[in-house]
């Protein structure tokens, strides 16, 4: 559930803070304390104790300083959010990106990069980016993703849209991933085990002739993930139809000359 909104801070300190154009304090204060270790301060409070727990007083005590001494250097949540926001989509990729030009290879290499994005700040759900921090990070990613699919075919709305379903989907899948993962920690009880603690109750009581298809592929999938699902399994099924359906569409601007224009009626 979203508790927070990007892009609700002062306009011009949030850019400032972003693009690191602000000058520094004058006032006198600690000098080792500076935007970077206190944006790093609240990123780590919020991976480990959730977005809820953020405030610059607790972030004020996570780094050992008083709670007015952060002003000096950021105005308020607003804009610290939207910095934690732009530092984590900076965090490097866990694996090297392509080097071949493949746009499909490329896509699901962003498309990954951003699931385990997620999955090390579970936090950034909580977040809605309608509004997102102009930042140059967010800004190089975006620019990333779009050099992905340029030149394929697609016009200039197109290959924004294809961005946009690509991390739409990841948003919505990752959940899973992060509840299953947030499950296991907070209940003791890993999917495994709550799947075998439930199972043979679950045959006693399930009507296979009154639910003969969810008996037969529940079983199936059960049997085969130790869970009610695979999030990891899902994710790469979803991803590859997703990419399919992109593949389509550049295949009929091939058959067309590779002009947008000329594509088929609902293309």
């Amino acid at each position: 559930m979203t508790t927070e909104y990007s892009g609700t801070g002062d306009p011009a300190r949030s850019l400032a803070l972003l693009w690191r154009t602000r000058d520094r304090p004058h006032r006198k204060g600690r000098t080792d304390l500076t935007v970077d270790r206190i944006v790093r301060a609240a990123i780590d409070l919020a991976d480990t104790d959730g977005l809820a727990a953020l405030s610059m007083r607790r972030v004020a005590e996570h780094l050992g300083v008083g709670t007015m001494s952060l002003y000096t250097h950021i105005p308020g949540k607003g804009e610290l959010l939207d910095v934690m926001l732009d530092t984590v989509y900076g965090e490097p990729d866990p694996e090297p990106a392509p080097t071949h030009g493949d746009w499909r290879a490329t896509l699901t290499h962003i498309a990954h990069s951003t699931w385990a994005r997620y999955l090390r700040h579970p936090w950034l759900l909580q977040v809605a980016t309608t509004r997102p921090p102009l930042g140059p990070h967010v800004i190089a990613r975006y620019e990333h993703e779009l050099t992905a699919v340029e030149g394929i075919g697609l016009t200039d709305l197109e290959m924004d849209a294809v961005v946009t379903l690509l991390n739409s989907y990841v948003h919505g899948a990752v959940r899973g991933a992060v509840e299953t993962a947030q499950a296991a920690a907070r209940t003791g009880m890993t999917d495994d085990q709550w799947w075998h603690a439930h199972a043979p109750y679950l045959e006693t009581v399930l009507d296979a002739h009154r639910y003969p298809t969810a008996a037969r592929v529940g079983t199936a999938a059960g049997q085969e993930y130790g869970a009610t699902t695979d999030p990891d399994r899902a994710f790469t099924f979803g991803l590859d139809r997703i990419l399919d359906g992109v593949a389509a569409l550049v295949a009929t601007r091939h058959t067309t000359g590779g002009d947008p224009t000329t594509a088929p009626p609902g293309r």
